[in-house]
């Protein structure tokens, strides 16, 4: 099974959990890498947003607050730097200021840099640095096909959220 296909079953299994919503831009419209892996989401499971990283964070911790298990897609860390508020002061933290749980799945990925090099604003790989600043969330990367499925099943059984960070360039593998 390659990189690409064990995420399409990932993101299936995923979607199989009745409280589960997909949110992020190119949810329902193609434009970027993991829009084909939600091949077998159901349209009405996922939430098409703009380009607003940090409200996203913000409207997905709202929704695990509410119950829901939102997958909360930014397509590369570059982007989801732009959450990186919502989720270091408030995701990261609600669990220690009370008796808050939100689960959140956020899922990213490491820009490639061949067959094309889309530039140092769209391959940072940040995951270092935010296994040292999160305290709460839990930081998974996938490197391989077979740690793709047993990764999202550990993000969406663990208590609280995760941050998977996968490689853009498996993709094409």
């Amino acid at each position: 099974m390659t990189y690409k296909d064990a995420l399409t079953a990932a993101m299936t299994m995923l979607a199989e959990h009745p409280r589960t919503l997909f949110v992020g831009q190119t949810m329902r419209f193609g434009g970027q890498a993991m829009f084909a892996t939600l091949k077998d989401v159901p349209m009405d499971r996922r939430i098409e947003m703009p380009v607003v990283e940090d409200f996203q964070m913000g409207f997905c911790t709202g929704l695990a607050l509410e119950g829901f298990i939102p997958v909360s897609v930014y397509p590369r860390w570059d982007f989801l730097l732009l959450a990186a508020n919502q989720l270091v002061n408030h995701l990261d933290k609600l669990p220690l200021m009370g008796d808050f749980r939100p689960k959140v799945i956020i899922r990213t990925g490491i820009g490639p840099t061949v067959p094309l090099d889309a530039g140092p604003q769209h391959t940072q790989n940040h995951t270092a640095a935010f296994r040292l600043i999160l305290k709460t969330v839990e930081v998974l990367e996938i490197s391989t096909a077979e740690e793709v499925l047993p990764c999202y099943q550990r993000a969406l059984a663990c208590e609280g959220s995760a941050l998977v960070i996968e490689h853009l360039e498996k993709y094409l593998a």
